[in-house]
């Protein structure tokens, strides 16, 4: 019996128009009256999360940056797993070396070095406030996690990936979407989240249900009892997957919570 939903956001349950369907909404309240916990896992910050929970109607805690950020409804942390201060050093002089866009969140804040079109198309729709500045003049500590993005060459963001990973093996990298590179600690996964919150309300694995559609949701689905990966997934996180449910255009996690959770029926 699956008494915990865990999913991911953009892609999974949020349309690329960053909108949710009334299915989708219809589907996560029936959840929530049956008692079964929803839990909200991105990559995204918690403070760009907060508003999609109240829009949801859910008072669970939220899993942000990856699985590095666990806080409840009324902004306590439960969990936290920040970038060491020094790789982060280290990384923000590759990316000026290699004229790398990076995003940079300092304690679920989120600063750039330049005020340019990348930035502008990230923020746009996530509700999400910016601070431009020098990094150098910012104490780097509480590093939540970095972001180099390419919104053009998805083999370049590839290669970033792979070049970062074999540097730093200490690391979690990782792209979130063909265009994003993740780059935080190596506990900040999406696993480490759903497992923490599991064992605090004493929730088994098999009775998990995890669902995404990006590379950074092979971890959140390791976590499940009942692995699910969107029809827009990548081919990677398909391999993962104990179901292949249909894209989020065609309301594929209302279809596979029906499939999964026969108590809940969307009409």
């Amino acid at each position: 019996m699956i008494k915990m939903v865990a999913t991911d956001i953009d892609g999974t349950i949020l349309k690329w128009s960053f909108q949710f369907s009334p299915e989708v909404k219809k589907c996560i309240k029936e959840l929530d009256a049956n008692g079964i916990k929803v839990v909200l896992v991105t990559g995204r910050m918690h403070s760009a999360t907060v508003h999609v929970a109240q829009e949801l109607g859910l008072h669970t805690p939220i899993v942000s940056y990856q699985g590095g950020l666990i806080k409840d409804e009324s902004g306590k942390t439960l969990y936290q797993k920040d970038l060491r201060p020094d790789y982060a050093v280290q990384i923000i002089d590759w990316a000026r070396k290699n004229n790398v866009h990076l995003n940079l969140y300092l304690d679920d804040k989120l600063y750039v070095e330049h005020d340019n079109e990348i930035v502008k198309e990230y923020t746009d729709g996530r509700f999400i406030d910016y601070t431009v500045c020098s990094f150098d003049d910012l104490k780097i500590e509480n590093v939540n996690k970095l972001l180099a993005i390419d919104l053009k060459d998805a083999e370049k963001v590839t290669g970033w990936v792979n070049e970062l990973s074999a540097k730093y093996p200490d690391l979690y990298i990782v792209k979130s979407t063909p265009y994003f590179c993740e780059i935080g600690s190596k506990e900040a996964k999406k696993s480490s989240g759903v497992k923490f919150l599991a064992d605090m309300w004493g929730i088994k694995q098999d009775e998990i249900l995890t669902i995404g559609d990006q590379n950074n949701d092979i971890e959140l689905l390791k976590a499940g009892g009942v692995k699910v990966a969107m029809g827009n997934a990548t081919d990677e996180l398909k391999e993962c997957a104990d179901y292949i449910t249909d894209t989020v255009d065609n309301d594929g996690f209302v279809k596979a919570i029906e499939k999964f959770i026969p108590v809940i029926s969307v009409k």
